[in-house]
């Protein structure tokens, strides 16, 4: 709450300005669900996974190779009626 006298008398005012949004998104990208983490790996297994997949395309191969680990630990009897032990 402001204030300012005015004719000998004080007059309140408030300042706060309510700002509503056009709309209900945020601006810039959707976040994508993905938090940034660090791995190491040796050159030669960074090479060889670039001689496969492309030197632009390890992040994603690390991805799906962790996500395809994941079923395999998670559903281990999926697995054995595909010819594995």
């Amino acid at each position: 709450m402001a204030y300012i006298q005015i004719n000998g008398g004080v007059n309140g005012f408030d300042l706060e300005i309510a700002i509503a949004p056009d709309s209900d998104m945020t601006m810039g990208r959707p976040p994508l669900g993905m938090k940034p983490t660090t791995i190491r790996l040796t050159t030669d297994t960074i090479r060889r996974i670039e001689a496969l997949v492309g030197n632009r395309r390890l992040a994603l191969f690390i991805r799906e190779a962790v996500e395809n680990e994941l079923q395999r630990r998670e559903n281990p009897q999926a697995l054995k009626g595909h010819g594995n032990p």
